[in-house]
């Protein structure tokens, strides 16, 4: 399994940053994905990384100590979870994110391989910080 951990402190009250994570539709789109639809527990996404054009269908779960959990249900990966956390700290409420994920073995090659993977979800998880961040104006 590869892991991409991203963490940022943000001058945001922790209730807001909590309500913005878990309003799931546009914390996911302010990933900048191609496309995001939500139904329910259910999100699909797609993005182009590289050449080739992802599409995974995610399933938010309810994981202790997580303000919010997805996981792959369908898709490229053998296996892919995110994890959100957030801690108060003196200078604001430090988030974090951790994606754990295993690429297909059919899929690593040149087109695809877990560095390319790592180096994007990075882009997508300092994008979606980027939005929390914004919400202090």
């Amino acid at each position: 399994m590869e892991t991409v951990t991203v963490s940022r402190t943000v001058d945001v009250d922790a209730d807001r940053v909590r309500a913005a994570m878990t309003d799931v539709g546009p914390f996911m789109r302010a990933a900048e994905f191609s496309e995001v639809t939500v139904d329910g527990d259910v999100v699909h996404i797609a993005n182009r990384v590289g050449l080739a054009t992802i599409e995974l269908t995610l399933e938010v779960v309810d994981e202790p100590d997580t303000v919010l959990t997805y996981e792959q249900r369908d898709g490229i990966f053998e296996e892919m979870v995110t994890r959100y956390t957030l801690e108060e700290t003196p200078d604001g409420v430090e988030v974090e994110a951790t994606t754990e994920f295993a690429v297909q073995a059919r899929l690593v090659g040149p087109l695809l391989d877990a560095t390319v993977v790592s180096r994007q979800r990075r882009r997508e998880l300092d994008a979606q910080f980027d939005y929390l961040a914004s919400l202090a104006d």
